[in-house]
């Protein structure tokens, strides 16, 4: 099974909703896809879906999912990571009034330059990356946690 989220922002994300829908339909995702939709009037015709799930429900569709598809939002990238699973990504993007501004692309391009995801930017390139995505394995995640430590300490010794 194939989980594909768009977490808890308010504004609808339609376009990723949307195009994973028509996937399914025309038989590029021949997996059963399980969507949690978020606040989207597309409803999809193609895949189970509900508007959201509690975070006990959440995790587990997440953790028996094969992949994910999600917005580049950081909870999601986060929980793919510690969980090594592959994760598709496509940002959420201000122009389509789907975020306030585009953190996300921002997000997408720093992780999957980093080996972590697999990302798209349109909706035709998710069509491409997601051929990618069975044989995808993230790179693990380096704990910094010290050295961003010992970066802020030093900044602030210098106040």
């Amino acid at each position: 099974m194939i989980f594909l989220t768009v977490g808890t922002y308010p504004l609808a994300f339609e376009r990723l909703i949307r195009v994973v829908d028509e996937m399914v339909r025309d038989g590029v995702i021949k997996e059963k896809v399980f969507a949690q939709i978020g606040q989207c009037t597309y409803k999809p015709k193609n895949m189970d879906y509900v508007d959201m799930l509690n975070k006990e429900v959440f995790d587990d569709y997440f953790n028996k999912a094969s992949a994910v598809i999600s917005h580049a939002g950081i909870g999601a990238i986060e929980m793919a990571l510690k969980t090594r699973k592959p994760l598709l990504i496509m940002p959420r993007l201000r122009k389509y009034n789907e975020v306030v501004n585009d953190h996300q692309e921002a997000t997408a391009i720093k992780f999957e330059q980093m080996g972590h995801v697999l990302a798209a930017y349109n909706e035709k390139e998710l069509r491409e990356k997601f051929k990618e995505l069975e044989l995808f394995v993230p790179q693990p995640r380096e704990d910094r946690t010290k050295a961003v430590a010992d970066r802020i300490a030093r900044f602030l010794n210098e106040l």
